[in-house]
């Protein structure tokens, strides 16, 4: 259902809005299953991203091994530092991207140190783009401290929505909604967001959802 038509990929943006829609069209949530690309080997990695197609994922999550993921917890720093171990790098998630990108929306999830660094943001979205993803996340890139990466690679050149990182500040309740995004220059698209608890969010649809209800 998520699968690009033959000629021209949609846009990332696109096809990751389209997923929602039609997981919504459904009555249900969409199922975004995470994965940590690289884990527990290469090899291994890339039958897990097929089963997850399998499965049913409307999306696929896709992390990209870091040494230091100060957004992600013990779990996912474990299982990190474990695919690093048995070689995994940016080269072999694409790979895990590239077998099940045309079944299913890839979103990465990669710290701003890969994006930034090497060769830079074009050249990271460029990569990112060949293998078939349809998005990254950038969990330490801010919203209003991300203009370089999303003006200067990822919407005008490749296609890659840059989807932000949003923090509510204050431990009382407040609200960051999308008026505020787009204020900061945050442009139509996907966002992703963790909330400190005790904020609120805004929703599309009018509703307000607390921190509690989205942490636990």
């Amino acid at each position: 259902m998520n699968a690009p038509p033959s000629g021209a990929a949609p846009a990332g943006a696109a096809r990751i809005e389209a997923a929602f829609a039609g997981a919504d069209d459904d009555g249900r949530a969409a199922l975004m299953p995470y994965m940590m690309g690289g884990f527990p080997d290469p090899e291994s990695s890339a039958r897990i991203a097929s089963a997850y197609a399998d499965g049913g994922a409307d999306l696929i999550e896709l992390g990209v091994p870091f040494s230091d993921p100060l957004a992600d917890g013990p779990v996912i720093h474990a299982a990190a530092t474990e695919a690093l171990e048995a070689g995994a790098d940016f080269e072999a998630v694409l790979e895990v991207c590239r077998s099940v990108a045309d079944r299913v929306p890839v979103v990465l999830m990669a710290y701003s140190n890969m994006v930034l660094g090497g060769a830079g943001p074009d050249d990271f979205a460029r990569r990112a783009v060949a293998a078939g993803a349809s998005g990254v996340i950038v969990p330490d890139l801010p919203f209003g401290e991300d203009e370089a990466v999303r003006v200067e690679a990822f919407p005008t050149r490749h296609s890659v929505p840059s989807v932000g990182f949003a923090l509510i500040e204050e431990p009382r309740p407040g609200a960051f909604d999308v008026e505020t995004a787009r204020s900061l220059g945050v442009p139509e698209g996907p966002s992703f967001g963790v909330l400190q608890r005790g904020g609120e969010v805004d929703l599309a649809d009018g509703g307000r959802v607390r921190a509690e209800q989205v942490t636990g």
